[in-house]
């Protein structure tokens, strides 16, 4: 069944309790929230809510707009808006309008929202005020868009206002069939590797997700989730998918300040949060400072921390769990290919086995592959490849690409991988990150994980790849070190001595290290920016 039907059958069962709530503290009071919405000030906090009642209404009022204004089933409906509590209604209210709904990556420039737009053949766009600047450099030239949706105050003169016209129509469902098999959502992948692709997804693979994290989380109707990540990427919507399905309350939190997720984490009592890397690292070095008293929060409620989107070292969930000794801990693998996280996951269990991503997901199956993809030997360093009821129908208007990854049901997903003896998997890295020197292959974040544990100093590292006349490409960490803390060229140098001569950085740069908004390293941003850069500080390996 689609996940509509959920939604419609929460606001039967639970339709007076809160299903959403927005904390933004850097906000005007002065609100615009829709009649029917609730609202309530929490300390210094701005706070929204609305109730699975008026959250199932408020997706069928998108709905009959939308079809009012031609839209038919497989008509493409693009979601351009920053983590808000209107987000989640006019996505289910795309997919109660047989729509295609087509989530947008809001740091996107102008011109690949237009790219976009056009590759995903969206023909409606929702967008809200922070994008309007570069909504206006691309509306009179950007072919296909029927109607610019405005959320918010201030509408600009090219655009539809959606406050003031949504409660113009029908709160009624408009009951368009929809089938597993029917498309439900086109995904526009991260874009750490090239331009974003268009990855198109059915209704089967929506609901399939909502299977597997409560399979893997075992979320209750009481649990709350905290969700912080972009909800245009697959990583936070589908983790927030076991909520949808026991009908439990989620939070939006606007800002990723170590204090912030702590506070909201305490005032709206969250049992779940999944967090990056960046922000669980900023956590803990905050209390560490003395910035975070803990005996200031009530966090006793606060059951599972689980982290997902990047490899995690294994010593930050050491540090966590020394913090946070009661938390249940979980590791989890997706890409938007296979409908975000889930299809490899560590388990709760399995908290021995930190550094793993885990066995296969829940209705999911694994095989590690060489380059003709027969399976490799257990312990061999292969592609990683996976298969079930989440893996894409395809990389939408693109059969080259699409060929290349998908093959008699699988996905390859591009993550260099090995399998122990017991069953766990082991990401070693992406295929396009491996570095080849001398003939060996390097794997990068086996020796970023090595800087982190021996060197406490850094808060965060990427090793890349430069071109070399001699070895073809050596290794160059590119680190960020901690607030507070100094490390030099001779220290980064003597740690890494404990390496095998090969695998050692042969640059060192001290820098920022950029992450998309979903965590994940921007290797290509490093590539091109240290490249041929002549300020590199060339570290001895002798």
């Amino acid at each position: 069944m689609p996940i509509t039907d959920i939604l419609q059958k929460n606001a039967e069962i639970y339709g007076c309790e809160t299903a959403l709530v927005e904390v933004n503290p850097g906000a005007d009071k002065k609100m615009t929230w829709r009649e029917f919405a609730l609202t309530q000030p929490v300390g210094s906090n701005y706070r929204r809510e609305i109730t699975w009642e008026e959250f199932d209404d408020t997706a069928n009022r998108f709905a009959n707009l939308l079809i009012a204004n031609g839209v038919k089933k497989g008509t493409k409906v693009a979601i351009l808006l920053m983590n808000c509590i209107e987000w989640l209604p006019i996505y289910f209210g795309i997919l109660r309008a047989g729509a295609i709904a087509v989530p947008l990556n809001f740091r996107y420039a102008a011109q690949e929202i237009k790219y976009c737009l056009s590759k995903a053949d969206a023909e409606y766009l929702a967008f809200g005020p922070e994008f309007i600047g570069r909504v206006e450099e691309i509306v009179d030239n950007t072919q296909g868009v029927k109607m610019w949706l405005y959320v918010g105050d201030g509408c600009p003169v090219f655009a539809e206002s959606y406050d003031k016209i949504i409660n113009n129509f029908s709160s009624l469902n408009p009951n368009i069939p929809i089938t597993d098999e029917d498309d439900g959502a086109i995904y526009f992948s991260s874009g750490t590797t090239g331009f974003p692709k268009a990855i198109l997804h059915a209704h089967e693979s929506l609901m399939h997700s909502c299977r597997v994290e409560q399979n893997h989380h075992s979320q209750t109707h009481d649990d709350v989730f905290l969700c912080i990540p972009p909800l245009y990427h697959t990583g936070a919507k589908m983790h927030w998918f076991g909520s949808l399905l026991v009908g439990g309350k989620a939070v939006l939190l606007k800002g990723t300040t170590p204090e912030l997720i702590i506070r909201t984490a305490s005032e709206e009592k969250c049992s779940i949060v999944w967090l990056l890397v960046p922000w669980a690292q900023d956590v803990l070095d905050a209390i560490e400072r003395g910035e975070i008293d803990l005996s200031e929060y009530d966090l006793d409620q606060w059951r599972l921390m689980h982290i997902g989107a990047q490899p995690v070292p294994p010593s930050l969930i050491k540090r966590w769990k020394e913090v946070f000794p009661k938390h249940e801990y979980d590791t989890n693998y997706g890409l938007s290919e296979s409908i975000g996280p889930g299809c490899v996951h560590l388990g709760v269990e399995n908290i021995d086995h930190v550094g793993a991503i885990g066995k296969a997901g829940f209705g999911w199956q694994t095989r590690i592959v060489d380059e003709k993809r027969n399976e490799v030997k257990k312990g061999d360093v292969g592609e990683l490849a996976v298969k079930g009821p989440g893996v894409m129908k395809c990389y939408y208007k693109d059969k080259k690409a699409t060929d290349e990854v998908l093959y008699d049901g699988w996905l390859f997903t591009g993550d260099m991988a090995r399998e122990d003896e017991e069953g766990f998997i082991w990401l070693v890295d992406r295929k396009k990150d491996v570095i080849i020197t001398g003939g060996e292959n390097l794997y990068p974040v086996q020796i970023e994980n090595f800087l982190r544990q021996n060197l406490p100093q850094i808060k965060d590292v990427a090793v890349i790849g430069l071109a070399d006349q001699r070895l073809g490409e050596i290794a160059a960490a590119v680190i960020e070190v901690k607030d507070g803390f100094t490390l030099t060229e001779d220290e980064v140098v003597a740690a890494s001595q404990k390496l095998p001569r090969y695998q050692r950085p042969r640059k060192i740069i001290f820098a920022d290290i950029p992450r998309n908004p979903t965590g994940k390293i921007e290797k290509p941003t490093l590539r091109k920016r240290y490249g041929s850069s002549n300020l590199v500080a060339e570290a001895t390996t002798n």
